[in-house]
Formats: C-alpha cells, structure tokens, sequence
C-alpha cells in the first residue's frame, strides 16, 4: 500500500473516532472511496447525519496536503482544519500517485472534475509568497543610480558652465533597510506602506578642470588651471524615506510588480571634494561648502519582480539660499 493510502487511512481512522459511539452502532450509511489501484476506503457511519458532517473536510485538500507532510510528520499523521472554505460533497475519488503530484477524480452524481496538485516545493513556495504578501516584510536594498542638477533659476553670480556635471561619473549610491506592512489587502493587489532608513552618497562630478571650494561668503567653482582626471563634490546623507506602495499578485499569489509614490527627509552628515590629478595625486577636503543641512523631496518606485526603479527629485535647493546656485538634484537608478 503506498504512502498516500496510508495517510488517507489515517485521516479516515480520525475521522471515525469522532463519528463513533463508545458502543458498537451498525452503520446505516457509508463513504466511499476509489483508488486507482482498485483499492477502496469505506467509511461507515451511523445515519446519513454523520455521513454529512464530512462535508465540514475538503478530502480534497487532505489528499492534496499529504505529499507534503508524508516525510515530515511522524507515524503518517495528518491535522485536518477548517478554512471557512466552500468544501465539496463528492462520495467518490479515485486518488493517483505520479512523480509531479497527486491527481484525485472527483465523482458525484451530476459531474466529474480532475485536479491536480502540484509538487511540493511549488506548494511551498506559494503558500510562503502568499504569507509574505499577507503579513508584510523588511526590506533590505542596494541602489546605484546616477545623479543630474536641475536649475531652478540663472544667477550671474553662478554661471552655469561652472558646475555641469559629467552624466555618467556623477553616481548615486545608497543603502537601505526597511518595513513594509499591508494596510489592505486583496486577492489581486495589496497596499502597503514602505518607510525605512537609508544612508545615501550623492556624487557630484565636474566637467572639465573646474572644482569646488567653500569662499568667504558663497561657493565658488573655479578653473584649477591644469589638467585633471577628475573633480568631484561628495555629499553623504542620512534619510528617512516613506513611500505608499500598490503591489500586484497573479492567480497563485506570487508578486508581479509594484509601484510606489512617496517622499524623503534627508540630514547631510558629511561632504568634501575629491581631486584627482593627471598625474594620479589626489586631494580630499572636507568643508559644508554651504550646502543645506536638511533636504526633502520626492521619490517614486516601480519593481518588477525583484527589480526596483526608482526616481527622486529634491524639492529644496542643494545649498543655502544666496550662497551658490539655485539647483536641485534629480536622482535615478535601480534598487537590489
């Protein structure tokens, strides 16, 4: 007898425990059911009543349930539980063993369906997707994006030839680890809330052979007057990002994709310029360079499976008002 018989013998021994009397009744009604080894299981019962209260059991469910628990619960036993399901009433099912699931014929006087379980890491797999989308998770991210100045107005004081940027060597850097609770659920979608903390390093690379440096009363950025590999302004930043998020799930559960719009309040915690001569020397030196302290802004999320794009646009100016240019920063890229 092979192992699924075994455990649905199991499960009918349960079952008649709690439908028989400390005294011997003759049954008056019965279950039957069919295996496709010509083997059959009948469940006798005292009335039509007992035969009924199964209904309460998806014998469906146990037979699909126990290629998992056969290796995993001791002696073949199986738990069964209630759902709130819709359970069927089917008196017969022919139960066939193959190598990618169990395969039950369910057999009733008006029609007949075939379903077929799926492997066990499958289940698995799915019933954790599903808790995770139901109960929520921490998220743990990397993102590398690039970054790029947006001018909000020309001032004479600044020209703007002075600080352009180098599109590819200017890069965003960040690291982030966060929460992600459900407000509503659905069987399709899902609305959740991410809020984390994210340490970020947004790279400011110059074109040319201009550089930064603090003045007496604004920022300046003048020709170096040789050749260099390259000149940067690094600001390092501590945030605390809130973005609402719609998740969307397929037919078994598993995450498809989500999008997300939201903001940030950043605290910059350090800043300094980075030389580096065509000789290969380099100089760092740190100062504020009158950058603002305190930043806040805009940011957007769409993922695809594990993929997470994401755009952020500050809202208020990278340095102090009067004292350097009236920019802000635009920054996008990708998340792990």
């Amino acid at each position: 007898m092979n192992k699924v018989l075994l455990t649905v013998v199991a499960v009918a021994t349960s079952l008649l425990a709690s439908l028989v009397q400390a005294k011997p009744m003759s049954p008056t009604d019965s279950l039957v059911i069919r295996f496709a080894n010509r083997t059959r299981l009948v469940i006798y019962a005292p009335d039509k009543a007992a035969i009924q209260a199964l209904s309460n059991y998806d014998l469906n469910k146990i037979v699909r349930e126990m290629g998992m628990k056969l290796d995993s619960v001791p002696g073949g036993q199986t738990r069964i539980s209630q759902d709130g399901d819709r359970y069927l009433k089917d008196t017969v099912l022919v139960v066939t063993k193959k190598s990618d699931g169990v395969t039950v014929i369910i057999n009733g006087k008006t029609d007949s369906t075939q379903r077929t379980s799926k492997r066990d890491s499958d289940y698995e797999r799915e019933r954790r997707e599903r808790r995770d989308r139901d109960k929520g998770s921490f998220d743990y991210n990397f993102s590398i994006g690039l970054n790029n100045f947006i001018q909000e107005k020309s001032m004479t004081a600044f020209p703007e030839d002075g600080y352009d940027l180098r599109p590819i060597g200017s890069r965003y850097v960040a690291l982030s680890v966060g929460a992600m609770p459900t407000i509503i659920r659905g069987k399709y979608a899902s609305l959740k809330l991410y809020y984390g903390v994210e340490l970020a390093w947004n790279n400011f690379m110059f074109e040319g052979n201009n550089i930064v440096q603090k003045g007496t009363t604004t920022v300046e950025f003048p020709d170096a007057g040789r050749d260099l590999q390259k000149s940067k302004l690094t600001v390092c930043t501590i945030g605390i990002p809130v973005v609402p998020r719609v998740t969307f799930y397929n037919s078994s559960g598993k995450k498809v994709c989500h999008i997300g719009l939201g903001g940030y309040a950043n605290y910059r915690l350090d800043s300094y310029r980075k030389i580096k001569e065509a000789d290969g020397g380099k100089d760092r030196r740190h100062s504020d360079f009158y950058l603002n302290n305190f930043r806040y802004g805009l940011m957007a999320h769409l993922g695809i499976r594990s993929l997470d794009f994401f755009v952020k646009y500050d809202m208020s100016p990278l340095f102090q008002t009067g004292k350097g240019p009236d920019v802000r920063t635009l920054s996008f890229g990708i998340g792990f």
